[in-house]
């Protein structure tokens, strides 16, 4: 007689193979839904940035729902997608110094001031309204060329060295940070906020305007942390003083911690911040008597200079841009 109908009996599992091939199956449902609810929540967020832009989300989401399924790859889908989201905001109309920001020329700060110095023309014509509506068919021109806007975003993260200068020229003919990054891009990338001359760490180009916009904007708080050096200790009555609040010539600071970095030389300080104002680390210290030898900023908006070399740089992750664009999201008003 056959032993065939008994085989299935002689050969049970085990209980680990059973516990791991459970253990293999809970994973693979966790990794199915966390990705399902990743794509929700990506496609709620370019829906509000459509509606944003005053494009209706349903006419723009549903073709690219359809070219996703005609992609044979996840790399092609990856490359895809931004491409996409940058081309609704060429065909919708923006104002004058959202365009320019999204041209990569400045942050629409910068922008505002060169639009009012009378420096943008559209159609022929100098437009002196920041605000101004630009269409997908206008041709607006800066500093005697024609802008287009920018379809591949670019974010680099560089750790400033000293004597460098963080503006895209200089009619002096300083050093800037450009020269740094200049193999990295052939985009015209712009710094997010400015580090002094003097003043090294971490610094972030990008040319997208609109996290330019955040993460400048005083509103979302956003966290630097600075390692000073002074010419003398830290005395614990001054240490109080910063803790407590300083009034500065522009107004009272305040300052999120504070500490010693190195417990056996109090003249090397921790300071975090998340003030924008101008040399503002350097001013609470000079404004007690001290004069800063050093200045490093360690970290910005949760990213530190980790593995990248003084004057080195290097491109920000799918996962840091995707934070970063959320980052205190609620705290906006």
């Amino acid at each position: 007689m056959s032993q065939s109908p008994f085989q299935k009996f002689q050969q049970k599992k085990k209980n680990s193979v059973i516990k791991e091939e459970f253990r293999q199956e809970k994973k693979k449902y966790r990794k199915e839904r966390n990705a399902f609810f990743e794509e929700k929540k990506k496609a709620e967020y370019e829906a509000r940035q459509l509606k944003r832009s005053g494009m209706s989300p349903k006419a723009t989401i549903e073709p690219k729902t359809q070219k996703t399924a005609d992609r044979p790859s996840d790399t092609n889908k990856k490359t895809a997608k931004p491409v996409a989201a940058n081309e609704t905001k060429a065909t919708a109309a923006m104002p004058l110094n959202k365009y320019l920001a999204h041209c990569g020329v400045c942050s629409r700060r910068e922008a505002v001031d060169l639009i009012t110095a009378e420096k943008v023309k559209v159609n022929g014509k100098i437009i002196t309204e920041p605000g101004y509506k630009v269409e997908a068919k206008d041709e607006v021109v800066y500093n005697g060329k024609k802008l287009f806007v920018t379809k591949n975003l670019v974010y680099i993260l560089l750790n400033k060295p000293k004597d460098y200068i963080t503006t895209t020229d200089d009619p002096q003919g300083r050093k800037t940070v450009l020269q740094l990054i200049k193999q990295a891009t052939t985009e015209r990338v712009y710094p997010i906020g400015r580090l002094d001359r003097n003043t090294s760490g971490v610094l972030l180009l990008t040319n997208d305007g609109d996290l330019t916009q955040k993460l400048s904007h005083p509103s979302y708080e956003i966290k630097k942390i600075y390692e000073v050096k002074l010419d003398k200790p830290l005395t614990k009555a001054h240490f109080d003083k910063i803790i407590g609040g300083l009034t500065l010539e522009d107004g009272l600071i305040q300052v999120d911690s504070l500490a010693y970095a190195d417990t056996k030389d109090k003249s090397i300080i921790g300071i975090e911040i998340h003030s924008g104002r101008n040399r503002i680390v350097r001013r609470i210290f000079e404004h007690l008597g001290y004069d800063v030898k050093g200045l490093d900023r360690v970290m910005y908006a949760n990213l530190t200079k980790k593995n990248v070399e003084r004057s080195k740089w290097r491109y920000l992750s799918e996962k840091e841009i995707r934070l970063l664009k959320y980052m205190n999201a609620s705290k906006k008003k």
